[in-house]
């Protein structure tokens, strides 16, 4: 039997799997039984997440007739926004195989030095905000260094931290203190809508990058040498937005505000209310950026390969211990962010801020699809965990049920998402520690 070239031998046509495995083009379907092979072998990604928002979304809309309005929908994605930022922010430290509890108290004491240097002390809301970024930069900084340099674990210090911070909060703004966010600008993060038009445009722009985006990759395998994917799932990928980013655009685009009264053939009171949420933008644009940085950078790369094995990255001359240092960094940054849009909802600040946000936001990750041993997930699965969390808390509100089912439900879907992450590890191979 001859051989060409490359090893393959004449008379032999690689299966369509085998060419999509060995980095050449299929058609999509093939690139459909690929990703099949690969949903059998453990890696189901976000999967179990979108079902089970799907599943959710169905026996909510069947339970109450609420859940499925104009003004519900708003609702979801304000109420999701705090969470889906707070998930994005630790995946990447979950991506190390690492944790961060005080992630949601970083989120609540910026939030607390930035309204009291605003409130008390008279300071320019955008030097406060600044002054915000700096004290989570800083608190990432030192996590960094004790986890990174020093060698703590993660969770001892962060735990620690979790504690130290609240007391923080205590001497800013003082126990049983409260103050009122009167800034605008930062109300209208999560209270205000931008215009009709101006949800086509922002899903023009969306389609717009991620076209580019999309054939910027293409340009730089094909530059490369590397064989690309059919370009079909490029067109399918630009039409899933089009078609759902149309309907989302075309639902806020109508009117959920309350109804007027009409007498004598006039409508008296009532009030419009229309458009995309301006938190929206906000978090596209960070969920964006963050997935450049994890997909198509070193440094993304680096997450990842430490994430797997961090000994064979060291020894590949990855710097370890620079990328841990500012992965936490990172998630302390993006924290503040999740902070500011909490206050935004809520309206004001108190010594309590962010306290029970980090458990959320690892459960958001978890639920999504991020893999607590590390190496495996992306932001865009930290944002559908946190739909799904926000989905049920949305839902059994909406059934006048108690709180404490809120949180047991909960509990049980992280629970059962830390399960299929186990299964699916030992099925595609990895190696699940246990004491």
């Amino acid at each position: 039997m001859s051989y060409q070239h490359d090893g393959t031998e004449t008379g032999h046509v690689p299966a369509a799997t085998d060419l999509i495995g060995s980095g050449q083009e299929g058609s999509l379907g093939d690139q459909v039984k690929a990703w099949l092979q690969r949903v059998r072998g453990g890696d189901m990604g976000a999967l179990p997440a979108v079902g089970g928002f799907v599943v959710l979304s169905i026996m909510f809309s069947l339970l109450s007739p609420f859940f499925l309005t104009e003004r519900n929908f708003a609702n979801l994605m304000t109420q999701a926004a705090t969470l889906v930022m707070l998930g994005m922010a630790l995946v990447f430290v979950i991506l190390l195989g690492e944790i961060d509890l005080s992630a949601g108290v970083t989120a609540g004491v910026s939030a607390c030095i930035f309204i009291v240097l605003v409130n008390v002390q008279g300071m320019n809301w955008i030097v406060a905000l600044v002054v915000a970024f700096v004290v989570g930069l800083a608190i990432g900084t030192f996590i960094g260094f004790f986890v990174a340099k020093v060698g703590i674990p993660s969770f001892v210090v962060t735990l620690g931290l979790f504690l130290g911070l609240q007391g923080v909060q205590l001497i800013v703004i003082g126990s049983g203190g409260l103050y009122r966010v009167q800034i605008p600008e930062i109300l209208a993060i999560q209270n205000k809508n931008l215009p009709d038009w101006g949800g086509w445009v922002l899903l023009g722009i969306v389609l717009a990058i991620s076209a580019a985006t999309s054939f910027w990759d293409r340009l730089r395998r094909a530059r490369a040498g590397v064989p690309n994917r059919t370009i079909t799932l490029v067109f399918a990928k630009l039409g899933a937005i089009l078609g759902l980013g149309g309907l989302a655009v075309f639902l806020l685009n109508r009117n959920r505000g309350q109804a007027g009264t009409v007498l004598n053939g006039e409508t008296i009171g009532g009030n419009e209310v229309i458009g995309v949420p301006i938190v929206v933008p906000f978090v596209l644009a960070i969920l964006w950026v963050g997935t450049f940085v994890l997909d198509r950078t070193k440094y993304g790369r680096y997450i990842y390969a430490i994430g797997g094995n961090a000994e064979a990255a060291r020894r590949a001359g990855v710097k370890i211990v620079f990328i841990r240092w500012t992965a936490f960094m990172v998630c302390s940054s993006l924290a503040v962010v999740a902070g500011i849009f909490s206050i935004s909802k809520v309206g004001s600040v108190d010594a309590t801020a962010g306290r029970d946000l980090v458990l959320s936001g690892v459960a958001a990750a978890v639920v999504g699809g991020v893999s607590l041993f590390g190496g495996r997930g992306r932001l865009i699965h930290a944002a559908v965990g946190a739909l799904v969390i926000a989905v049920i808390t949305n839902g059994l509100g909406l059934l006048n049920l108690p709180a404490g089912v809120n949180y047991a439900v909960t509990g049980g879907v992280l629970i059962l998402a830390a399960t299929v992450d186990a299964v699916s590890r030992k099925r595609a191979g990895g190696s699940v520690l246990r004491t």
